[in-house]
């Protein structure tokens, strides 16, 4: 896994990576030169007495102390560049493959864990790189040169200090797998916070006028509670690595402190040799705990890279569009359902679907709620793979047509009206550089967008809000239909697209939609009479079958599905 992370993330990093780390060798074994440079403080100066090593002391360890800040600072600086780098191309990597995945996945996936996945468990990574290898490759050079300064003294003192050393080893292996466990359960925990907050914002409105404002608050604070509790057990596991180091070390000290005590009683060792000792042993202690402390960063490090890289092999049953998709070259735009068939998990939702879209005509499908009309054009835009049957544009297998020049032919209105949190131009335009003024101005005025846009101060640099929520249903849904109009493909789906307009504007609408078809095959989903009538063939479902076609005076002559449906609309 960390294995993965270097080869994908880090391997062009390495000269700033031997650079950061050369630097991190000298800052380390200043500590080890600090503790030697007691020695002669004490024998030179305290002991003998002697001023003239005064100063070039002085001067040495003044001169340790420059290197370890300008070294210091300078691997700092580096490491976290390295750190924000990959943690940012991480983030956005994932994003761009999240992206890929197929409607399916998102019908499981809730947005807070995928915003946890793509944010937190990703911006997790720059822990590894700054307490990881800043921390650790530092605190470990240090305690080298420690250790080679205290072994230089005396090796038999410093095998004393390191006497509680094997009570370290069982615990330290128990405590990893306690905390990849705890870590895990609190990111979990933590995507569940941010859904739960996500649904809460998104769904602000029926929140408000249901009075949940107590059920939902309470929702979100029990799992606040849980996030708490299982913070403090990882807090603690996280401690008791540290805790343990602290006893460990308290015994080594006492087992050197009786026996050197001893020495320098009986001559054999000086006090400066000493206190060289004891201030390498006492410099090791912080380094000792810090690393002890990284086994929580590290496992917390391991859950969520485990979880990242679980999302990046999550692979798309169908495959991603072309960078540059290009519309394909196919005689008609016929659209051909043949025995098509579709389930979600062990629900049915498609079962044997025939029908036949003519190009250059509007074919209508109705049908009761739950039929499957939206899931034809889940399946027509290749958002839903079905199991079985064929689909065809032309005469061509969707599955030999490249997704990317797929839903480069298609544009789709649907009665959600989704709209981003950008301008109202941005919003119709979405990101394109080649849409003229002019081009522009027509699709407003097709779509009746620029009766309410050139009221507006800021006119088309108006922000829309978050989806959409400055504007009202019947603009927001005018907007979605001028970025149809704009995008100018050859096969059209509306569904439910003037269900938010008054019956006045929907007037207005309707032209502009009946001018845009024309030549153009449109599929449309509609409940209301005025979008029904005068479609060339309406395809009527029930529980995922067509059990009736034709137009609108044959069908109502039928007395079948589709009449029933008209006489409760015209209730």
């Amino acid at each position: 896994m960390f294995g993965r992370f270097w080869r994908e993330y880090l391997k062009g990093q390495t000269p700033k990576l031997a650079f950061a780390a050369i630097l991190m060798v000298i800052e380390g074994s200043t500590l080890g030169a600090l503790s030697y440079m007691l020695k002669p403080v004490f024998d030179l100066v305290f002991v003998q007495g002697r001023e003239d090593a005064i100063v070039w002391v002085g001067i040495g360890i003044f001169m340790l102390f420059l290197i370890r800040a300008v070294t210091g600072i300078a691997q700092r600086v580096i490491m976290t560049r390295i750190a924000t780098t990959t943690s940012t191309t991480m983030q956005s990597n994932l994003l761009r493959h999240v992206l890929t995945l197929d409607a399916s996945f998102f019908q499981k996936m809730p947005p807070g864990t995928l915003i946890s996945r793509v944010n937190s468990d990703a911006n997790a990574t720059q822990g590894i790189w700054s307490a990881l290898i800043l921390g650790a490759g530092r605190d470990l050079v240090a305690l080298v040169s420690l250790f080679a300064v205290a072994v230089s003294v005396d090796p038999f003192w410093t095998l004393l200090a390191m006497a509680g050393t094997p009570l370290l080893i069982a615990p330290n292996l128990i405590l990893q797998r306690y905390l990849r466990k705890k870590s895990a359960r609190l990111r979990d925990l933590a995507a569940a916070r941010t859904t739960r907050l996500d649904e809460t914002f998104h769904g602000i409105g029926p929140v408000k006028l249901n009075g949940l404002e107590g059920y939902q608050s309470d929702r979100f604070s029990r799992l606040t509670s849980d996030y708490v509790t299982a913070r403090i057990k990882a807090s603690a596991g996280s401690a008791m690595l540290p805790g343990l180091i602290d006893l460990a070390v308290g015994l080594g000290f006492f087992c050197v402190l009786y026996f050197g005590g001893r020495d320098i009683i009986a001559g054999t060792k000086t006090v400066g040799d000493f206190m060289a000792f004891f201030s390498a042993m006492t410099l090791a202690f912080q380094p000792l705990r810090r690393l002890g402390g990284l086994v929580g960063t590290w496992q917390k490090a391991a859950a969520s890279l485990e979880r990242v890289f679980g999302l990046f092999d999550t692979r798309p049953v169908v495959a991603a569009p072309a960078s540059q998709p290009q519309i394909p070259d196919l005689p008609d735009t016929t659209i051909r359902f043949e025995d098509v068939h579709l389930s979600y998990d062990d629900a049915k939702v498609l079962r044997g679907i025939d029908f036949v879209a003519e190009a250059g005509k509007v074919t209508a499908l109705v049908g009761p709620s739950g039929a499957g009309k939206s899931t034809i054009f889940n399946v027509l835009t290749r958002l839903v793979e079905p199991s079985a049957g064929e689909v065809s544009i032309g005469g061509k297998n969707l599955r030999d047509i490249e997704i990317g020049g797929l839903r480069a032919m298609i544009s789709v209105v649907s009665q959600d009206a989704l709209l981003f949190d950008e301008t109202i131009r941005e919003n119709i335009v979405l990101g394109r550089k080649d849409v003229s003024e002019e081009a522009l101005r027509r699709a407003m005025d097709a779509a009746f967008v620029s009766d309410f846009v050139d009221t507006f101060p800021d006119g088309l640099s108006t922000m829309v809000g978050p989806r959409g929520s400055s504007l009202s249903g019947g603009q927001r849904q005018r907007i979605v239909i001028a970025r149809a109009i704009l995008r100018d493909t050859p096969i059209l789906l509306l569904d439910e697209a003037t269900s938010a307009l008054d019956t006045a504007v929907e007037q207005k609408v309707q032209e502009g939609i009946r001018t845009l078809s024309r030549d153009r095959t449109v599929l449309v989903i509609a409940h209301r009479l005025s979008t029904i009538v005068n479609a060339d063939r309406i395809v009527a479902v029930e529980q995922g079958r067509v059990v009736e076609t034709g137009r609108h005076e044959e069908l109502l002559a039928k007395k079948g599905l589709y009449a029933h449906l008209q006489s409760r609309l015209e209730e």
